[in-house]
């Protein structure tokens, strides 16, 4: 059974411990930032009903008194400096608990996301998910299906088609999130990077190809994550890694991350190398276009890149490890 916070953060049958972030952060918000439920309930996707209820339950709870306990394990001085830091609609930041290894970074990770998007998708809406990133399939193998938690349509944003094994991960990021989510799931049934502009030209126009492309337009989320300019293994394994030379020419011309394979530069500009005529999925505009456009990355080898995608705009809501967080205030 998870562990339960009362007034005295001990533990008693009050609110759960994957709820006691959300309760903070409310609060927070609205009893330390003034701001109006409505705002609150803008701010982080939720009805205003809801908003009202989790008040009430952050002063049962004992997180509201005359000023708000910060439970362990939740960073919400973190968070907000980094929302005021890069204008962000909201961050959430994951209690790694001082393991710094890959894995478990992205197994924490993975968690809190799960929980957010749990929390904040609702029915109405249209997600478009990236087919390439080991944090985006333990953040879906880390959900739970509630019958709260559900959304109209999960859309494919990148083509997945290299190895058979890759095709396999992109399906299942896809599929999964629309099973816990009973939501229509939207496959592209494509390459993500194919061998000539002139091919891509012509999947563009292929009908069912059309169609998906058709759907990132009306997007209202987009789940990410970020790539630092070296591509991971999971790309490198799926046979739609770029060739050495083209990563050579994206460092001269300053890449040093990317979203879907769109290439932005340290000030988080999107770099134009002629590689984005050969990938199939969103392109820049459209993306940044997305009302919420949520980013799920974290790690030592990533940070730099994250920066830039922040500096950018590419992101506006953000998920990631305290270590993450840390280096991202740094002047």
């Amino acid at each position: 059974m998870s562990p339960r916070l009362d007034a005295d953060g001990a533990g008693s049958p009050t609110v759960p411990a994957d709820h006691i972030r959300l309760l903070t952060k409310v609060a927070r918000m609205y009893h330390e930032r003034g701001m109006r439920q409505p705002q609150i309930a803008a701010n982080l996707h939720i009805s205003q009903p809801r908003v009202s209820r989790l008040l009430k339950q952050a002063v049962a709870a004992g997180i509201v008194r005359t000023v708000v306990i910060t439970p362990r394990g939740v960073h919400s001085d973190l968070e907000e400096a980094l929302e005021q830091r890069y204008g962000l609609t909201e961050v959430v930041i994951a209690d790694s608990d001082g393991q710094d290894d890959e894995i478990s970074v992205t197994q924490a990770i993975a968690a809190a996301a799960a929980v957010y998007l749990e929390t904040t998708l609702a029915r109405h809406d249209r997600v478009g998910i990236s087919s390439w990133s080991a944090t985006l399939l333990a953040t879906v193998d880390a959900m739970h299906p509630a019958p709260s938690l559900a959304a109209e349509r999960v859309v494919q944003i990148l083509g997945g088609v290299g190895v058979s094994a890759a095709q396999s991960q992109a399906t299942r990021l896809t599929g999964g999130l629309a099973r816990h989510t009973r939501a229509d799931a939207v496959y592209l049934v494509a390459p993500g990077l194919v061998a000539t502009p002139s091919m891509r030209e012509a999947l563009v126009h292929e009908p069912s190809i059309a169609a998906v492309i058709q759907a990132w337009q009306d997007l209202t989320v987009a789940l990410v994550g970020v790539g630092s300019l070296e591509p991971s293994t999971l790309l490198r394994q799926s046979g739609n890694a770029i060739a050495d030379e083209e990563e050579q020419r994206l460092r001269e011309l300053g890449a040093i991350g990317d979203v879907c394979m769109r290439f932005f530069d340290e000030h988080g500009r999107h770099v134009d190398s002629g590689l984005d005529d050969r990938v199939l999925g969103i392109g820049a505009e459209t993306l940044r276009r997305v009302p919420r456009r949520i980013g799920v990355a974290g790690g030592q080898r990533k940070w730099r890149a994250i920066r830039a995608a922040l500096t950018g705009g590419w992101l506006n809501v953000l998920i990631t490890d305290q270590a993450t967080a840390a280096d991202l205030l740094r002047d």
